[in-house]
């Protein structure tokens, strides 16, 4: 029988405070040992294998870094909106000067582009 627990890791006194749902309690110093020192006490109080455990981690983070991680991912997706206006933009371009009959070669001399990313850009 799988078990998933959640373990939490706050941070306290230089070290990491672990507890599990289970009740299991420990610390360690790195998160990339939390899954090695909870996974055997996890599942002594569980009464299963090692091996039927699977844990989930949740770290406990400042405020601060919770309000910058919330402003980190509103500025990638407005720059993803951005990129994609800028890529829609010069495929317009592309395809004004090429629609104007000027050859891929001259557009892209134009664009500062090569010939080829103008085909691209037309297609």
């Amino acid at each position: 029988m799988m078990i998933t627990v959640t373990v939490t890791a706050e941070r306290g006194n230089g070290v990491w405070v672990l507890e599990s749902e289970n009740g299991a309690v420990s610390q360690v110093r790195t998160l990339a040992a939390v899954d090695d020192e909870m996974r055997e006490a996890v599942a002594y109080l569980a009464g299963v294998d090692e091996d039927q455990v699977t844990m989930e981690l949740h770290v406990v983070t400042p405020a601060s870094y919770d309000q910058a991680m919330r402003e980190a991912e509103r500025f990638r997706a407005e720059a993803d909106r951005a990129n994609a206006a800028s890529a829609a933009a010069l495929r317009r371009a592309a395809k004004s000067l090429v629609g104007a009959g000027i050859s891929y070669r001259d557009a892209a001399r134009i664009m500062g582009v090569s010939y080829q990313r103008v085909a691209q850009l037309v297609q």
